[in-house]
């Protein structure tokens, strides 16, 4: 099959990006994705003087890969300076010490509901499909649906306006080429290599599974077990049990108690050494663990983000400034040294009864920045 237009859209839509990671023609497909927005479009076929006789943009974004490929090396050139100066316009009217002081006013980051991706459901559930009372409903309305809702709507306007800042860390490098318009699974390109930035934390199902290896309980068992040790009784319906362990063991301060929890967070530290050691083993973990929902194959950098002092705590480093920019920097600084083996990873999704395992190979790397 010849890799034209229609190759490309088909690897791209099918969740296949292994090619686009050492074809010219297919990272300049995906520049061109990148722009196919009205007015982008018509900026830059004015700009170069192209001349497109189709008007619908799908249209538009065919005829223009069709007319880019004919010259790739030189297509390059041209839409990377484009996409340079407008990312240069962009990180420009963007206020970054005005956003870190606001994002330093969220002094609790909690989401209100279960599921955090779908507060309607959630909200559906617990006071529709689980109460059969009127007078319940109306009394939950202030201090619990009211409450349910701000909490999501902080964590959300949270996590957005900090990836911002985090993006802008990552474009403000000068190895960084990013997409003008939003790509499914794209987020900038690295030595012209396309890659998706996550930003995460050290995973529960990962440390659970790395203790579960390495012959030790759980952790919530750990807690349990000591907190039944120094007498402090505990309800083991409570939906913030570990938490509520945690810091009762910390206030109990005996001995054992604070053995507990410094196991606990030994054990995260060494976890972590590990991790820096050999970050595919955490991606690896990272592709594998993904809902099937949301589920994607694409090249990842991972982001993990890490108080070793109060690790629940972590959430409040998406918005350090001074800690983020020169860790990511580093890294970036070092990407050039980086062989693409270095970054190759095979993964499984896994299967059902009704369909095997499938193979993925991503390029990816895991950056780790620590307080």
């Amino acid at each position: 099959m010849p890799k034209d237009f229609n190759y490309w859209k088909k690897q791209h839509d099918s969740n296949e990006f292994k090619e686009f990671n050492n074809d010219d023609l297919g990272t300049l497909w995906l520049k061109v994705k990148s722009i196919v927005r009205r007015r982008i479009i018509d900026e830059f076929i004015a700009k170069e003087s192209i001349e497109l006789t189709s008007s619908r943009l799908n249209d538009q974004f065919k005829e223009l890969f069709a007319k880019l490929s004919t010259n790739s090396t030189n297509s390059h050139i041209i839409l990377n300076n484009y996409i340079y100066e407008k990312n240069a316009s962009v990180l420009g009217n963007l206020d970054i010490d005005n956003l870190v002081n606001e994002l330093y006013k969220v002094d609790n980051f909690k989401w209100g509901a279960d599921n955090q991706n779908d507060l309607g459901k959630y909200l559906v559930k617990k006071y529709v499909k689980d109460n059969n009372s009127y007078d319940f409903l109306l009394g939950q309305m202030e201090n619990g649906v009211m409450r349910t809702v701000q909490d999501y709507l902080i964590c959300s306007w949270y996590n957005h306006w900090s990836s911002i800042l985090i993006e802008h860390i990552f474009k403000t490098h000068n190895i960084i080429l990013p997409t003008v318009g939003q790509i499914k699974s794209v987020d900038f390109f690295m030595n012209n290599i396309p890659f998706d930035l996550k930003v995460t934390y050290l995973p529960t199902n990962f440390i659970k599974d790395e203790r579960k290896n390495k012959g030790l309980r759980p952790e919530l068992t750990v807690l349990k077990q000591a907190a039944r040790n120094v007498g402090i009784h505990f309800n083991n319906d409570d939906s913030n049990l570990y938490y509520v362990l945690s810091e009762r063991l910390k206030d109990n301060g005996t001995q054992e108690a604070l053995d507990c929890l410094k196991s606990i967070k030994d054990f995260r530290i060494q976890l972590l050494q590990e991790v820096k050691a050999n970050p595919l083993y955490l991606a690896k973990n990272l592709y594998e663990k993904q809902s099937e929902f949301r589920f994607g194959a694409e090249n990842r950098i991972f982001l993990i983000l890490v108080d070793t002092e109060i690790f629940e705590d972590s959430w409040k480093l998406k918005r350090n400034f001074d800690l983020l920019k020169p860790g990511i920097h580093s890294y970036l600084d070092a990407f050039a040294n980086k062989r693409k083996e270095d970054l190759k990873l095979e993964f499984y999704q896994e299967g059902d009864a009704n369909r095997f395992p499938k193979k993925y190979e991503v390029l990816t790397d895991v950056i780790v920045i620590e307080k």
